[in-house]
């Protein structure tokens, strides 16, 4: 008969607060000194950072892997290499998944996966973002194919939850292989400057099999993907910036598809007038200008988050506020390729729609397209195919539409921009906008090339032939007689016109076919 005593309550609460201080320490007090000297936080500081003051609630804490191959039936860690729970953000619930790297290098393994896998199940139940801090060695090699399954299983959820809640990715370490796949189906990625990287393969593979030397930064730093594959949506200086930026984010957007987006007080009077407009448009129709300018005279406080402000800059897209509701901008950029749109700003535009129609985010569009980018590259790479997602985008939302032309809106690229004809509910445009199919000079010199070839001064009967043509056509009054504007404003009052035109349509309901989904030109 055994006499051992058997525990007692106290001895029970006991080992509880001590698993959990095991927990709490990951990898170690060294692997935790390690993290900070490269200037990363550990999973569970990032948490801190993120959420309300005392409402994170963490789920799994106890979870082990369960491989016994290579060593690993020795090698256990509490939480398994991720810290996963729900709390809040501006008293508003978040779901969160941080991965820690002092833990088998934040490696992902079977039961790492079903963890994050729960979380994601629990935020597609209730209705809340998803908020993935990633910092990561990728798959848990000892695991093979199970950690392979594992991603395939995230991968999965993060395409169900795919326009049903908010997905948001930080990467704030490494992510390589299979693993950049699932910030890639999120909404948004932000990558932190110097720290995080991104890539398929690494340098070591890419110089063994086709002989490139290149740095960890050349190849998937933050400023790669910021401003040349589009990849990251937002560069963070270091991980305090880069939670300010989700929390900002977060700001703009419903927890899911079914919530309309926070509104916010603001105090910027509705009826402000702004007589800066007036002189922005140059005399000079071919003359640049930014149209961030604009943008900022208008919304609320002059406040305004660009989203991927340094790839495809010839397109301007972000979030901000009319008398306080949320909203998505696309605009022309005529300081870079005099705001033509190309194959990445075609692409870049079409998706920030999507994301908005897919969240109840109005969408106002400001106009000032010379038409499509020309050229070989343009047309070999494919501007047909990608110009078209960015028309099917316009098509498709059935969020409130606002167009606003401001200046040229040429060929293709009219109907494209947020048309009447792409299901543009209110269309705006200044005295300054200049619509039609093409711009003055390459239309008269396809019209009257005849007449300037014998003319006895070509380049005056050029000039006087453009100023006809652009007297003629090349303003807002033709498509205004065919109700394809709905009413030529005059700049200073395109604040208030717009919050009016955005409240009149806050009730708008539109349907579309039945189907089961349509088939986007990817």
């Amino acid at each position: 008969m055994s006499t051992a005593k058997e525990p007692s309550v106290d001895d029970k609460n006991r080992q509880l607060r001590r698993l959990r201080e095991e927990a709490e320490l990951g990898g170690g007090e060294k692997r935790i000194e390690a993290q900070h000297k490269k200037g990363k936080f550990t999973a569970r500081e990032r948490i801190k950072l993120l959420l309300d003051p005392d409402s994170f609630m963490e789920l799994d804490q106890f979870v082990v892997h369960q491989c016994a191959e290579l060593g690993m039936a020795e090698r256990k860690a509490l939480g398994d290499g991720v810290v996963t729970g729900y709390g809040t953000i501006d008293g508003r619930l978040i779901y969160v998944f941080s991965q820690d790297f002092t833990v088998f290098g934040g490696s992902l393994g079977e039961m790492f996966a079903r963890k994050v896998c729960k979380l994601m199940d629990l935020a597609l139940k209730v209705g809340a973002p998803v908020i993935g801090l990633n910092d990561s060695g990728g798959a848990r090699i000892q695991e093979g194919v199970a950690s392979l399954a594992g991603y395939g299983d995230i991968f999965f959820r993060n395409v169900m939850a795919s326009g049903v809640v908010p997905q948001i990715s930080a990467i704030m370490g490494p992510c390589a292989g299979g693993a950049v796949y699932s910030p890639a189906l999120t909404d948004f990625t932000i990558m932190v400057d110097k720290t995080s990287h991104m890539f398929i393969t690494g340098p070591q593979v890419i110089k063994s099999v086709v002989g490139q030397k290149v740095s960890f930064e050349e190849l998937g730093g933050a400023l790669v993907h910021s401003q040349t594959s589009g990849v990251t949506h937002f560069i963070a200086k270091d991980e305090e910036h880069c939670i300010q930026i989700i929390k900002q984010l977060l700001g703009y957007l419903p927890s899911n598809y079914l919530e309309n987006p926070p509104i916010r007080e603001t105090h910027d009077d509705p009826n402000r007038t702004d007589e800066g407009l007036a002189v922005i448009i140059p005399n000079d129709p071919d003359k640049p200008y930014d149209i961030k300018e604009v943008i900022s005279l208008v919304v609320d406080n002059g406040e305004f988050l660009e989203i991927q402000p340094l790839w495809a800059p010839n397109i301007v897209i972000g979030l901000t506020r009319l008398n306080g509701r949320a909203i998505g901008i696309v605009a022309n950029q005529p300081s870079y390729y005099a705001g033509a749109l190309d194959i990445n700003s075609s692409v870049k535009g079409g998706r920030f729609v999507r994301f908005c129609d897919a969240f109840n985010i109005p969408i106002i569009t400001f106009v000032d397209v010379p038409g499509f980018l020309p050229g070989l590259e343009q047309e070999h790479g494919g501007i047909i195919r990608h110009g078209s997602k960015l028309l099917y985008a316009y098509c498709e939302a059935t969020v409130p539409k606002i167009t606003l032309i401001v200046r040229k809106a040429y060929g293709g690229a009219y109907d494209v921009m947020g048309s009447k004809h792409s299901g543009g509910d209110i269309n705006y445009a200044w005295p300054t906008a200049e619509i039609a199919v093409m711009g003055p000079h390459g239309a008269i010199n396809i019209i009257f090339r005849k007449e300037i070839e014998k003319a006895k001064n070509p380049n005056k009967k050029r000039g006087e032939l453009v100023a006809e043509y652009r007297k003629r056509f090349a303003n807002p009054y033709t498509a205004a007689q065919k109700g394809y504007i709905d009413e030529v404003i005059e700049p200073t009052e395109t604040r208030p016109k717009l919050i009016s035109a955005l409240e009149m349509l806050a009730t708008k309901r539109e349907p579309r076919p039945m189907k089961k989904h349509a088939n986007i030109p990817l």
